[in-house]
């Protein structure tokens, strides 16, 4: 058995949690800050690096004491270094080092965006060759793995990601941050009455484009403003769900044939939006070889219990970092080359 503790602060959520071999969570931790940040209608930088490190020691001493663990317990400590916030990281990596320090342990440096993929085992074990669709943040990407550990992008969001563009709409209906889970609900409830574009539809790639959908909405509100309309926001949130819903199962079903895999992981925050999973599911219907791994709900926002699985893929493969180990806040996978 290997139990590693884990360390995740990129951007607004302060995790510490302790995974055993990969896929069992003893605990995860975590310290939110989404009320500091609702008045702001996004993340603050310098107001999220001053509560992780408020909180950082907090979830650190709970997340021991959940599992019922103790230092000398633990095989190695992972932690975030990239990509987020650098304010951010830089609390959650001192709080690593300090304590791999203080306890003698291996450092395992941990790329957050295969945590978000790492984070699918805790539903089933991925199957390689495993294709996954990353909706995080600032992030939405369709990456191979070939084998356990390796990722390849296939294709990547040219200006606006999926969650991003959440997010934008959200502020523009004065819905509270996030707006992710407030628009699929309202979805729920409205008709797609509007036709909003889906971006590069056409195009022979597996790239992504929000930022015209984005443009597309704000147009439309602005229009109904000036002339004195009443909007349907149940509507608006079903039209705009859509488009982006659209988008991303179009362009994962042309990776699909493409690039016939065993399984499908579906990862990140926008992982959670319920359409997007059921219009997933049905698309893998007709690719009766590939299995859907979505990563648990709980799992799909920043946790530390991520890390701890992608810091468990890293510590087989014996990758491990020195003290001078130092934050990446533009981090990413490497490009596939055509």
């Amino acid at each position: 058995m290997t139990k590693i503790i884990s360390f995740e602060s990129s951007a607004d959520e302060t995790s510490v949690a302790i995974v055993e071999d990969g896929h069992i969570v003893l605990s995860n931790s975590v310290a939110t800050q989404i009320n500091s940040h609702q008045r702001f209608g996004g993340i603050v930088p310098e107001v999220a690096s001053r509560h992780h490190i408020e909180w950082i020691t907090r979830v650190l001493d709970d997340a021991l004491s959940l599992a019922e663990t103790k230092p000398e317990d633990l095989d190695a400590v992972a932690v975030t270094y990239g990509p987020g916030l650098v304010g951010s990281l830089l609390v959650g990596l001192m709080g690593a080092k300090t304590f791999a320090l203080a306890h003698n342990l291996p450092i395992i440096p941990v790329n957050h965006l295969a945590g978000h993929i790492a984070a699918a085992n805790f539903n089933a074990p991925i199957i390689y060759p495993a294709l996954a669709l990353m909706v995080s943040g600032g992030h939405t990407e369709l990456v191979l793995m070939r084998e356990e550990n390796h990722f390849e992008v296939l294709g990547e969001t040219r200006d606006d990601a999926a969650g991003e563009s959440f997010d934008k709409v959200g502020r523009l209906l004065k819905l509270p941050y996030p707006a992710g889970k407030t628009i699929d609900d309202m979805a729920h409830r409205g008709q797609a009455t509007i036709k909003f574009p889906t971006a590069m539809a056409h195009e022979d790639n597996y790239d992504f484009s929000f930022s015209g959908l984005k443009s597309a909405v704000i147009n439309y509100v602005h229009h109904a403003d000036q002339k004195g309309d009443t909007i349907n926001q149940d509507d608006l949130a079903t039209s705009f769900q859509n488009a982006v819903v659209d988008a991303l199962i179009g362009r994962t079903r042309r990776a699909l044939q493409n690039f016939p895999v065993r399984s499908f992981v579906l990862a990140g925050g926008v992982a959670a939006n319920s359409q997007l999973r059921d219009e997933l599911k049905i698309l893998l219907e007709d690719f009766s070889q590939t299995a859907f791994i979505p990563v648990p709900l709980q799992y799909t926002g920043d946790n530390g219990a991520m890390i701890g699985a992608a810091g468990y893929w890293n510590f087989k493969q014996n990758i491990f970092a020195d003290l001078d180990l130092n934050t990446d806040p533009g981090l990413d996978f490497e490009v596939l080359k055509p």
